[in-house]
């Protein structure tokens, strides 16, 4: 006995076959029992219909490429920054990347004391003295933070994604990279 996919089938297993690659785009992947199409095959008895309904597009997995190249935009309807400036305080924890071995902390002490720098910054204090005093970037107190000017894809996703959707001035929330917890002040 044979048995056949329905559309409704097909999308699902393709969906099940979706591959996500190590550098982060999707590709579907055929399982050796798929069919190629999501239709059954026509029956070699069947006579043609006059009004043949077409068929269903086959399933499309998104891409890295599709994904990045739809961008949300303000409500103000100005196009997204090309590059922006910032400072940022990084709190990290035993495990994170490049984490000195001076940094004994724990990912849950990590994320509550950037917390702490999040709240004393959106208060009103000196970015540049809380960077400083918490950073455990190297080099951070010296430049109180700051990062310079940066174009997408130069920093960890998570990290660009909050960066590039703050206004000048505005201070983000706890934002979590491999590397630990930021706290970012977007300055251009």
């Amino acid at each position: 006995m044979t048995s056949r996919l329905g559309v409704g089938a097909f999308a699902l297993a393709a969906l099940v076959a979706t591959v996500t690659s190590g550098c982060g785009a999707s590709q579907v992947v055929a399982a050796p029992d798929m069919p190629t199409s999501p239709l059954p095959a026509p029956r070699a008895d069947a006579e043609p219909t006059a009004d043949p309904k077409p068929a269903d597009p086959a399933p499309v997995a998104a891409s890295a490429t599709t994904s990045a190249a739809v961008e949300k935009t303000p409500a103000t309807h100005e196009a997204p920054p090309k590059e922006v400036s910032a400072r940022h305080v990084l709190v990290q924890y035993v495990g994170s990347e490049r984490a000195p071995a001076a940094v004994v902390r724990t990912r849950e002490q990590a994320e509550a004391l950037a917390e702490k720098v999040a709240q004393r910054a959106k208060r009103g204090e000196s970015f540049t003295r809380l960077a400083t005093e918490y950073s455990d970037e190297p080099g951070a107190a010296a430049r109180g933070g700051a990062l310079g000017k940066f174009t997408r894809g130069k920093m960890a996703p998570a990290f660009e994604e909050a960066a590039f959707h703050l206004k000048v001035g505005e201070i983000s929330g706890v934002v979590e990279t491999p590397f630990g917890f930021h706290v970012i002040l977007r300055t251009e």
